[in-house]
């Protein structure tokens, strides 16, 4: 077992399992796979684009871990809330991945808070589809983020089988480390949580941090707990024909210094703190100015909504418009390629359970410069696949962006790191280390069916 998972200590004489690139510490094969799953998604569609609304990290993951199951010749039947009245009741994702839209209160205009009002009717929806099927249809259900855990919770107990979930992000933790100006998670989601947890068979946990924060903060048992690392498609983010091929496609000048921030507008993920970072590069060399282009991919989202506008306004105030790049969030082909052309991406987050942006990035050759919080400090390699910093102060992020720009072949040299730590991040092995806790889980639950009778 890894030194993270080992330290969790052992609550009813049991610590978590590390999956993902630990072989050595997987369970055992004692049970079958299950033939076919439920996985619940509520309030944001794996068929949505990354980086618009709700949809980010939290899409990608489920769309390439339901492809990886389905290869495993795991069934998934993913279900979330049609946004839109000409939606196909379902839709193939790929072969054994199907999207069932179930119609849950208005398609357009309901914000991600107004989603509990609704869980009543999301849930009538699933039941309505399971209820055509033979007994047994579904063997397992996987539930990710907290909404989705309630409908999960009833499901999985109406239908006699276990309940994974995956929490994704936890308010406690958000709260806990709230930016300038953001809205606390509220209360109901608070006891929401707490609820899920002690309602699930298993807790997906991405690292040994979030594992302890599940222990800590919400009391969650520890052989309950199993940490998965998530995956990275290394198929689409690689580094391909390099940076300036990247930066000629892109329209981007050869020799710049490109710091990148890829994601979601929202204070969470503070992008703010890279526009101030630059801010200060230039007031302390001027002649950065000439070569420095600074892409923001992504749209508003969450509680950045409210001021859609509030990036674009700082970098007015701060007198960098000229080298900023506002840019839409972008499928993800095009999304590799920018990557690619960054000379480094930069991840200011307050909170990242995990942090996929990170891997996809090294993964394209493209060393990372990330706040040390959350699952950051699993996603990179502080000191060799790029810097970890502590803290938010962007002038602490300006002195990690510097020897970008005074070492001639840093970017390089970090980025080849990067591309390597990132190849140990497949969606195979966390898709085979799923199935195993998957497995478990239905083990652990037929020996207690056994011992009722």
């Amino acid at each position: 077992m890894s030194q993270h998972a080992s330290r969790l200590g052992g609550l009813r004489g049991r610590s978590p399992v590390t999956f993902g690139g630990h072989p050595h510490a997987r369970f055992r094969r004692v049970a079958r796979r299950p033939r076919r799953i439920a996985m619940l998604s509520v309030h944001t569609s794996p068929l949505h684009q990354p980086g618009t609304g709700d949809a980010g990290g939290m899409n990608v993951y489920i769309v390439e871990l339901a492809r990886r199951l389905a290869a495993l010749d795991i069934e998934v039947e993913i279900f979330t809330r049609a946004t839109n009245g000409g939606l196909q009741p379902s839709v193939e994702l790929a072969p054994g991945v199907l999207v069932r839209h179930v119609d849950a209160g208005p398609y357009e205009g309901l914000a991600k808070d107004d989603l509990p009002a609704q869980l009543c009717a999301f849930t009538h929806g699933v039941m309505r589809q399971w209820a055509g099927h033979r007994p047994g249809y579904y063997d397992l259900v996987h539930s990710h983020y907290w909404l989705s855990g309630h409908v999960g919770w009833l499901a999985a107990e109406r239908w006699g089988v276990p309940l994974v979930h995956a929490m994704h992000t936890m308010a406690k933790v958000k709260n806990a480390a709230l930016a300038a100006g953001d809205t606390p998670e509220p209360a109901a989601r608070v006891i929401g949580e707490q609820q899920i947890v002690s309602a699930a068979d298993r807790l997906i946990a991405n690292t040994a941090e979030e594992a302890e924060e599940l222990v800590r903060h919400y009391q969650a048992a520890r052989d309950r707990l199993a940490i998965v690392h998530p995956g990275v498609n290394l198929e689409r983010f690689r580094p391909a024909d390099g940076r300036a091929a990247a930066r000629a496609r892109l329209g981007l000048p050869p020799d710049a210094l490109i710091p990148l921030f890829a994601g979601r507008i929202q204070p969470l993920k503070a992008p703010d703190i890279l526009l101030r970072a630059v801010a200060h590069l230039l007031e302390e060399d001027p002649s950065l100015r000439e070569r420095l282009v600074v892409p923001v991919v992504g749209g508003p989202s969450g509680s950045g909504l409210a001021k859609p506008e509030r990036l674009q306004k700082l970098a007015a105030r701060l007198g960098i418009c000229d080298v900023v790049r506002f840019r839409p969030p972008v499928a993800q082909d095009e999304l590799a390629d920018w990557y690619r052309a960054a000379s480094v991406l930069v991840m200011p987050s307050y909170n990242e359970s995990f942090g996929l942006v990170a891997i996809e990035a090294q993964a394209c050759g493209t060393p990372v410069v990330a706040a040390s919080v959350g699952g950051l400090p699993v996603a990179v390699r502080d000191g060799v696949s790029g810097t970890l910093v502590s803290g938010h102060d962007p002038a602490d992020y300006a002195r990690a962006l510097r020897p970008f720009a005074d070492e001639t072949g840093r970017a390089e040299r970090m980025g080849a790191a990067a591309a390597r730590h990132a190849r140990s991040f497949g969606w195979d092995t966390a898709a085979a280390a799923t199935a195993e806790v998957y497995m478990e889980a239905m083990r652990e639950r037929r020996r207690l069916r056994s011992a009722h009778g």
